[in-house]
C-alpha cells in the first residue's frame, strides 16, 4: 500500500481549482460577514469603499441599539409583572451578545484577514492529491456545520419575528379606535407611541431587519470558528500523513530524512501559529457566546414551561426552536474546540506509532520534540478562562438547568 502511495503523481493544478478550493473553505463566511461590513477588506481598498465600509458598521450598531435601548426603557419604566420582565430579559441578553460579538469581530479584523491569507497560502502550497483530498474533506465538513448553524439560527428568527406576530394578529384598542401590529421588542412610550400608523409598520419592519442582523452576527461568528478550526484540523491531518511517510519518504517529499524532518517541523510550527491566531480571534466571541447562551438557555427553557402552561402553542414552539438554536450554537463552539484538541493529540500519538527506531543516530530525537509540542499544543478557550470542549458544553447545560430550577422555585 505504501508503495502505491509513493507512485501517486501530483494531480494537475489550475488557478480555477485553487480558487474553487479557497472558496470551499471561506465562501460561506464571506457571504455572512460581507453584508455586515465584517469581512476584512484588502489593503488595496479604494478610497470610496472605506467610508462605505464604516457606514455599514455604524448602521449595524444603530440597528442593534434601536432594539436594545427602547426595549430596556420599556422593561424598566413600564413593565410591572415579573414574568413580563423576564420575557424581555432573554431578548435583551441576546442583543448584548450580538453587540459584543460584532465589536469583537471589528477589533480582530486584521487577525481575520491574516487567517484568511494563511488559508489561501495553505491551499496554494498543497499539490499532492491525497493531502488535498484531506483538506477538501475537512472544508466540506466545515461548510455543513455552517449550513446547520445558519438553518437553526434563522429558523428561530422566522418563528420569533414573523410567526408569533402573525399568530397574535393586529391588536385593537377600542378607546382610541386604532389597531396595531404587536412589536417583538416593545417600544417605550417615553420615546414614541408606536401604536399609530405608519410609525407602527415602520418600527416593526426595522425591528425585523435588526433581528435578522443579530442572528446573522451569531451565525457569522460560528461560521468563522468552524472555518478556521476545520482548516487547522485538515492541516494537522496532512501533517499526520507526512509523519507516516517520514521514514521511507513520498514522491513529493524531500529525498533525505533531514529534509523531511525539516518540512514536518516547519509545517507543525505553521499550524501552531495559525491556531494561536485563531484562538486570539475567537476567544472574546467564545466568551460572549459562553456567558450569553448559559443565561439564555435558562431563560428560554423557562419561557417554554410558562407558555406551555398557558396553552400558547405558537409561542411554545417558537421558544423550543430558539432553545434548540442556542444549544446547537454553543455546542458548535465546544465541538470544534474538542476536535482541534483531539487532532493535536493525534500528532503526538502518530509521532510515536511510526517506525521511529529506524531513524539513524540522533534523528530519533525529532519525534520527542514533536510529541512534547503536541502535548503543549494550543487549545481554543472562551475568554482565555474556559477550555472549549464537550465537557464544557455539558457544564453549560447543567448550569442552565440549575439556574432554571432556581428561577422556577423563586417565581
Amino acid at each position: 500500500m505504501r508503495e502505491s502511495q509513493k507512485n501517486l503523481k501530483k494531480s494537475p493544478r489550475t488557478e480555477d481549482s485553487y480558487e474553487h478550493h479557497v472558496h470551499l473553505s471561506i465562501q460561506w463566511s464571506r457571504w455572512l460577514l460581507k453584508p455586515m461590513g465584517l469581512w476584512p477588506n484588502s489593503r488595496a481598498t479604494s478610497q470610496l469603499e472605506k467610508p462605505l465600509h464604516w457606514l455599514t458598521k455604524i448602521t449595524c450598531y444603530s440597528l442593534i441599539s434601536f432594539l436594545f435601548i427602547p426595549c430596556s426603557l420599556y422593561a424598566i419604566l413600564e413593565v410591572e409583572d415579573l414574568y413580563d420582565k423576564l420575557k424581555l430579559l432573554g431578548p435583551l441578553i441576546f442583543c448584548v451578545m450580538a453587540f459584543a460579538k460584532y465589536y469583537s469581530l471589528i477589533v480582530h479584523e486584521n487577525d481575520i484577514r491574516e487567517c484568511v491569507r494563511r488559508i489561501e497560502c495553505d491551499w496554494r502550497s498543497t499539490s499532492y492529491a491525497s493531502d488535498r483530498d484531506i483538506m477538501i474533506l475537512n472544508a466540506n465538513f466545515g461548510r455543513r456545520l455552517i449550513i446547520l448553524c445558519t438553518f437553526f439560527m434563522y429558523s428561530g428568527f422566522v418563528f420569533y419575528y414573523i410567526a408569533v406576530p402573525i399568530s397574535v394578529g393586529r391588536i385593537s384598542v377600542e378607546d382610541d379606535n386604532l389597531t396595531f401590529i404587536p412589536l417583538v421588542f416593545p417600544f417605550s412610550k417615553h420615546i414614541v407611541d408606536t401604536r399609530y400608523s405608519p410609525t407602527n409598520e415602520i418600527v416593526f419592519f426595522v425591528q425585523m431587519i435588526a433581528g435578522a442582523l443579530m442572528h446573522g452576527i451569531t451565525t457569522a461568528a460560528c461560521s468563522l470558528a468552524a472555518a478556521f478550526a476545520v482548516h487547522a484540523c485538515g492541516q494537522m491531518q496532512v501533517l499526520t500523513s507526512w509523519l507516516d511517510h517520514l521514514i521511507d519518504g513520498r514522491s513529493d517529499m524531500s529525498g533525505t530524512v533531514d529534509g523531511r524532518i525539516a518540512d514536518i517541523v516547519r509545517q507543525h510550527v505553521r499550524i501552531l501559529k495559525f491556531l494561536t491566531l485563531t484562538k486570539k480571534t475567537l476567544q472574546q466571541i467564545s466568551f460572549a457566546e459562553f456567558l450569553g447562551c448559559t443565561l439564555d438557555i435558562c431563560l428560554v427553557g423557562y419561557y417554554v414551561i410558562m407558555e406551555s402552561k398557558s396553552n400558547d402553542v405558537t409561542s411554545a414552539v417558537t421558544y423550543v426552536i430558539l432553545l434548540i438554536s442556542l444549544t446547537f450554537n454553543i455546542f458548535i463552539f465546544c465541538y470544534i474546540g474538542e476536535i482541534v484538541a483531539e487532532q493535536c493529540r493525534k500528532i503526538g500519538e502518530m509521532s510515536y506509532m511510526i517506525e521511529w527506531y529506524r531513524l539513524p543516530g540522533n534523528k530519533k530525537l525529532c519525534c520527542v520534540l514533536i510529541i512534547a509540542m503536541s502535548n503543549c499544543s494550543v487549545k481554543l478557550t472562551a475568554g482565555n478562562m474556559v477550555e472549549l470542549s464537550i465537557s464544557t458544553f455539558t457544564d453549560v447545560v447543567k448550569t442552565a438547568v440549575a439556574f432554571l430550577n432556581v428561577l422556577r422555585t423563586t417565581t
